[in-house]
């Protein structure tokens, strides 16, 4: 206990794709941030070897990669999670990414394509075989989307069966959830995306209660307010202003979609273009969240 991991968003494999700021955003890594990992997407092996060593010139320490995007626009070029209709395909990728860098290659993968294909324990077996160091599984086939509701049994079934690690996906939504399907799947580690969002506490707070079984109290509305303050001047130094601004709308929704008022204040802070004025609203919203937090207490 006590690890943990983020991973790049998707690099498209395509070369002429590489030299665009959104791929060049995606391969900046902090001076302390280890290990670096990289997921890239794309359909063809040999382009997506070459994607793999083009990251790891630019300083990546795992590979990782997707087999499990459910998006039109990933599927339609036979990426993602559409590959998981073509097992001789996925072995070939898994194959040349894997001789093509010396640092571990991940997979992340679904249940398979659709309800009536799950080929999840195929797909792990293959990824076994061809060295790859642990897979990630998404309770959901490509065809479910993000609709419906997660099932672990597919997952409990892989680790059961297949030699490697093995990492849990979806629906992990709170920290007692979490330490639940660990301990249905046997698996090795729980994946978090959408819970994270707008709450960057939910990791120490798993680790805390995984390790010791006790939960941490929540973030106060000031310890809020400073994390997402912070979070939003890393956005424009990163970003720069116009488009850190309008990047920054969606963290402030999820930071403070809970926060009774939000819903008027919503409407201010998605039409503002300023980082100043951006950050002033911000301050303000929480001032007078805390104030009449205050009142009620």
């Amino acid at each position: 206990m006590g690890a943990g991991l983020t991973t790049s968003e998707m690099v498209a494999s395509a070369p002429q794709l590489r030299g665009t700021s959104k791929t060049k955003d995606r391969l900046v890594f902090a001076e302390n941030e280890s290990p670096r990992s990289v997921q890239i997407v794309g359909a063809d092996p040999e382009g997506l070897a070459l994607a793999a060593k083009y990251c790891v010139d630019q300083g990546a320490e795992i590979i990782d990669i997707n087999m499990g995007c459910p998006a039109k626009k990933v599927c339609n070029v036979y990426a993602g999670s559409a590959l998981l209709q073509d097992e001789n395909l996925v072995a070939r990728i898994l194959e040349q990414v894997v001789k093509a860098v010396n640092i571990p290659v991940t997979l992340k993968t679904r249940t398979g394509w659709n309800k009536e294909n799950k080929n999840a324990i195929q797909i792990a077996r293959i990824a076994r075989e061809s060295g790859v160091a642990a897979i990630a599984i998404h309770g959901r086939t490509r065809e479910c989307g993000y609709s419906g509701i997660a099932e672990y049994e597919t997952v409990a079934d892989v680790k059961s069966r297949i030699d490697m690690p093995v990492i849990v996906n979806g629906d992990i939504t709170s920290i007692s959830k979490a330490k639940e399907v660990l301990a249905y799947t046997n698996a090795d580690a729980v994946m978090i995306g959408r819970a994270a969002q707008g709450n960057p506490w939910i990791f120490k707070e798993l680790n805390e209660y995984l390790v010791s079984g006790l939960k941490l109290p929540r973030p106060s509305l000031d310890d809020r307010r400073k994390v997402l303050m912070q979070h939003l001047q890393q956005l424009y130094s990163f970003y720069g202003e116009k488009k850190g601004t309008r990047i920054a709308r969606k963290h402030i929704n999820w930071y403070c979609g809970e926060i009774r008022g939000f819903s008027s204040f919503r409407k201010t802070i998605n039409q503002l273009e300023d980082a100043d004025k951006q950050l002033a609203s911000v301050k303000q919203f929480f001032h007078q969240s805390l104030i009449e937090g205050e009142q009620a207490a």
